[in-house]
């Protein structure tokens, strides 16, 4: 018998290849796995290696092989009842679909594996990761706050398992919001995201743990220094955290590659070289998957600017913010045409009830929705925490649905739900509540945190550039809060009624208060 034909070879085999993998290793792991898939007769072995080889397959960005690695992975697996194995192979199939440009196939595939790993009862290292490439295809969908809940129980499910907390920093998911931010006019926002990705990076700096992280995430990590200094912040250099020497990491990753190309872009123009960082952009051949099709032309903007030609500058951030728009269409499009009626008619048909837990997210937002909303305040009042809800009402957003149209409509409400998500606390909770309105949960909050809250989404709000967006028509926010009174022997549904309607008629007094002003 051959070497592999030992079941401890083929463990040990499998699990190389996953460590040369965490290494952006990925070409030296595609041979290692061929290797188990033409010798072992072991189904489970199999299919594992077929998965990990369509996971390197991806990182080597090799698009050409992505079709014929997701059937062979998906002929493997069908018949194995490892759920972990399902999720992981879905959301990597998500990943491809979503650089072939086939959203609605990748919608499909985020649902699927977002069931098989909720699925998992006994999670492990392998489902960890299954959370984690799931996270990575989320972000590259747009799905920001998907994206950051996925990563957050890779880490859960990575720390039982024994995988360091530092493995999954997964700085690229918080980039992509921070760049997305800006594509759409909130430069402000951006760099805060971008700030806050720094003070992780240092964080893990100052306890000794960053050589843990990952080679790609350690190039994720110089694109956001190197993207905060061309926006005029000042970053550190000549030290660990210095964006140029974490740029040189991320090994054979196509995607590390792309940061790679943009961040001397971006250095180009803190350096005062803003026609180098325009020439280097004619040159540059980077995957508009990577931090999306606006990212060339909101860079082309900002080097020109700081070059003079402000007319160039401004037709190149005009570009930009088209492109951005044009993606949210697409994602609008693909629910329009009935991505989530077609899963239901397959293979999810016999489970209609499970599927439609899935559906929890407002696809204009990327926020939970009511159904999402009303299940987390349900079960933090059945714990017996304090909770706070509030409802926030926009101001003017009637108007600009009448003069500049239902798409400025749209980008208003999308702006709206970045500036309130950005300024909530860590652990708040937001979502669309519906129409204008939406809905934020203070958990263990009092009516004086509410009221501090309240003040930072009015400010927020107040100080947006709505001028460039919607000319002519202001946009505010009335806000009114109401604490949810699980105790007073009342049910869960009637005490969230009744906080829901005093929070209701205290957002309506508000309304009124600013009438009258």
């Amino acid at each position: 018998m051959g070497w592999l034909d030992r079941v401890e070879d083929q463990v040990d085999a499998l699990r190389r290849a996953r460590t040369l993998q965490e290494s952006s290793r990925s070409a030296e792991a595609c041979a290692l796995l061929d290797r188990v898939i033409r010798t072992t007769e072991d189904p489970y072995a199999r299919a594992d290696a077929l998965v990990q080889r369509l996971s390197a397959v991806i990182n080597l960005g090799r698009t050409a092989e992505y079709t014929r690695a997701i059937e062979e992975a998906s002929a493997a697996v069908r018949d194995l009842a490892e759920p972990y194995l399902h999720g992981h192979l879905n959301a990597l199939a998500a990943l491809a679909a979503h650089h072939q440009g086939a959203l609605d196939r990748c919608v499909t595939h985020l649902v699927k594996a977002a069931r098989w790993l909720t699925a998992d009862d006994d999670p492990d290292r392998d489902t960890a990761w299954g959370w984690h490439d799931l996270a990575m295809a989320y972000s590259y969908l747009s799905f920001h706050g998907h994206a950051l809940g996925a990563i957050e129980r890779a880490r859960q499910v990575g720390l039982t398992a024994g995988i360091p907390e530092e493995t999954f920093a997964a700085p690229g998911i918080r980039l992509r919001n921070a760049v997305a931010l800006d594509h759409n006019g909130d430069s402000d926002g951006c760099l805060r995201v971008l700030r806050d990705v720094a003070g992780d990076f240092n964080r893990f700096l100052r306890s000794g743990r960053a050589g843990n992280i990952r080679p790609s995430s350690l190039a994720a990590y110089g694109y956001a220094g190197a993207r905060r200094a061309a926006l005029g912040d000042r970053v550190a250099t000549g030290t660990d955290a210095d964006p140029a020497r974490l740029l040189g990491h991320g090994a054979d990753s196509a995607r590390a590659r792309d940061m790679r190309q943009f961040g001397q872009v971006c250095l180009a123009i803190a350096d005062g070289r803003p026609i180098e960082a325009v020439t280097r952009l004619d040159t540059t051949r980077v995957s508009i998957e990577t931090l999306g099709a606006a990212e060339a032309p909101r860079l082309r903007s900002i080097a020109l600017a700081r070059a003079g030609d402000h007319a160039a500058a401004h037709r190149a951030d005009r570009h930009a913010f088209r492109l951005a728009a044009q993606r949210n269409d697409r994602l609008r499009d693909v629910y329009i045409e009935g991505i989530a009626a077609r899963i239901d008619h397959e293979e999810m048909r016999r489970e209609a009830a499970r599927y439609e837990g899935e559906a929890l997210t407002d696809p204009l937002t990327g926020l939970p929705n009511r159904r999402r909303l009303e299940r987390y305040i349900g079960a933090v009042v059945a714990r017996g925490e304090r909770v706070v809800i509030g409802v926030c009402d926009l101001d003017g957003f009637k108007a600009v649905n009448t003069r500049h149209g239902h798409h400025s409509g749209d980008l208003v409400l999308q702006r709206i739900a970045g500036v309130i998500n950005r300024v909530m606390r860590r652990g708040d909770f937001v979502a669309r509540y519906g129409g204008d309105e939406f809905v934020v949960v203070l958990p263990e909050a009092g009516m004086t945190e509410a009221a501090e809250v309240a003040r930072r989404i009015q400010a927020a709000v107040r100080t947006e550039d709505w001028e460039s967006l919607v000319p002519g028509t202001p946009v505010g926010v009335s806000i009114g809060f109401a604490e949810v009174n699980g105790g007073s022997g009342a049910s869960v549904r009637e005490a969230l009624g009744a906080a829901f309607e005093l929070a209701d008629r205290e957002m309506l007094r508000a309304k009124d208060r600013l009438r009258a002003s």
